[in-house]
């Protein structure tokens, strides 16, 4: 008898263990479904690796955005969609990197507006599908008003912001677009510009939060800071006006008077001032939403996630060298050198995220969507590249890796690249037989991509040029290397 209580004993502890096995090789998604997550998006614009004091800025400080470093997981390696705005937005939306993705340029080749098809399905449709209130808030660029890529037709029950990119360019706009309708901006005369964008466009996200915070709700918010123009409130300006003086310059060119306008932007002499008060008061305005959720008592439920669509640009007196805009890395905006696509990324989520921690797990923006979809316990679509990075926000389950990243960019002739483990493989003048220059770089010995070694290594470079080949669907609105001849 004793033994066979023994033996029973002994078969349920090896059950149990097994169990607990396999529950930790499971990928934890959401929390319960009474309490599902709220989930903020915080997407800035042109902003670069080092541009927040967590990731080395040392010009001007980012207390409330590195405060969620402090309290969540930093990541190391993570990737923008590609070196400009619309496609980065686009492979972020749809789970699908620039050789899928339905916008893959930020114009077309037949210079049609470029919009989001009804047979993609969102980020914003799956969470609203999983029974969350959804909002935008800020630059969308995917698809004007009435169109299929209006963001009200591809999940999002409220849009507040600018529709259009070119309408982007300038922090005092004529007008703004909430859902389908313009909201007239009658105080932005010439002579006295007081509706400041930013400012309008935060003061909705703190609506949206007001109007939602006892229901699930999922904001994206791309801002429109620091793109150019160069643009900031006087209070913010007086935080930093003679304290920080052009001590260094680009390509010779010293940035400021009289260079500031570079690039066909508006802006202002001080460039430098605006620069960091612009990305002030996106640090400020992070810690209102951090504020407001502690209000609610949500703040434990919400994730907040900030990160950039792509490198620093250089318009409009922006002087990356100065500020050290892209850290270690080489290249900014439309390179796709790492200085052009590797982003800061910041993860908080109390009770799932170990706090302080930070990570080199390899992830890109398509990664964001089935991250999302596992979260709220819904299928992500099957035509995605995307893989969930839940198991690296939770320490719990087996986070699956990627076998490569890939990245195209459509303008100045057509540049591509692809990262396979250490390995970086780069082709710019993509579509010049002449000019092209294919350039294999060691990320592990060499971080700042400055030694090409593709003549050492013809094997390697002649396997990724066939996988980067083998990367990409043809796109009847953006036609590219298909139209090599």
């Amino acid at each position: 008898m004793k033994r066979s209580v023994f033996f029973i004993l002994l078969i349920a502890l090896c059950f149990s263990a097994f169990a607990e096995k396999e529950r930790d090789s499971l990928p934890v998604a959401a929390p319960d479904l009474q309490s599902k997550p709220n989930i903020i998006y915080i997407l800035a614009d042109d902003m670069g690796y080092g541009d927040l004091s967590c990731y080395g800025q040392e010009r001007f400080q980012t207390p409330n955005i590195d405060h969620l470093a402090k309290e969540g997981m930093q990541f190391m390696q993570h990737y923008a969609g590609t070196a400009v705005c619309a496609p980065s937005r686009s492979v972020l939306m749809t789970g699908q990197h620039t050789g899928y993705t339905p916008i893959r340029g930020n114009s077309t080749g037949n210079k049609k507006p470029a919009f989001l098809p009804d047979s993609v399905i969102t980020i914003a449709e799956i969470m609203k599908k999983a029974g969350y209130a959804t909002g935008a808030f800020g630059k969308w660029g995917l698809g004007p008003v009435g169109s299929e890529g209006d963001p009200n037709k591809q999940g999002f029950d409220e849009f507040y912001g600018y529709n259009s990119q070119g309408l982007a360019h300038s922090y005092y706009p004529d007008f703004l677009i909430h859902n389908k309708e313009r909201v007239i901006l009658t105080k932005n005369h010439p002579d006295k510009k007081v509706d400041y964008a930013p400012e309008l466009i935060h003061r909705q996200v703190m609506n949206f939060i007001d109007k939602n915070h006892d229901k699930p709700f999922f904001i994206y918010y791309p801002t429109i800071i620091p793109h150019a123009e160069l643009v900031a409130p006087e209070a913010y300006m007086a935080k930093f006006r003679g304290k920080l003086l052009p001590e260094k310059s680009f390509n010779g060119v010293k940035y400021g008077a009289p260079n500031y306008k570079r690039g066909g932007y508006e802006s202002q002499p001080e460039a430098h001032a605006a620069f960091a008060a612009m990305i002030t008061l996106l640090d400020d305005q992070v810690g209102e939403i951090m504020d407001r959720l502690k209000k609610y008592g949500i703040d434990n439920n919400t994730i907040v996630i900030f990160t950039s669509d792509n490198g620093p640009h250089l318009e409009a007196g922006a002087d990356p060298e100065y500020f050290n805009s892209n850290g270690p890395w080489r290249g900014y905006k439309r390179d796709l050198y790492e200085g052009g696509i590797r982003e800061p990324m910041l993860a908080r989520w109390p009770k799932y995220i170990a706090p302080g921690s930070k990570t080199d797990h390899i992830s890109a923006f398509w990664d964001v969507l089935p991250t999302f979809a596992e979260i709220v316990q819904q299928q992500p679509p099957q035509d995605i590249q995307g893989i969930s990075f839940v198991p690296t926000l939770t320490g719990k389950g087996k986070q699956k890796e990627h076998d490569y990243l890939y990245w195209e960019f459509h303008e100045w002739e057509g540049r591509q690249a692809i990262r396979r483990g250490k390995w970086k493989y780069v082709v710019y003048n993509v579509l010049n037989k002449e000019k092209r220059k294919a350039m294999l770089f060691d990320l592990d010995t060499d971080p700042g991509e400055t030694k090409d070694i593709a003549a050492q290594h013809p094997d390697i470079v002649k396997e990724l040029q066939t996988l980067m080949d083998r990367s990409r669907v043809p796109s009847s609105s953006f036609p590219f290397v298909e139209n090599i001849k």
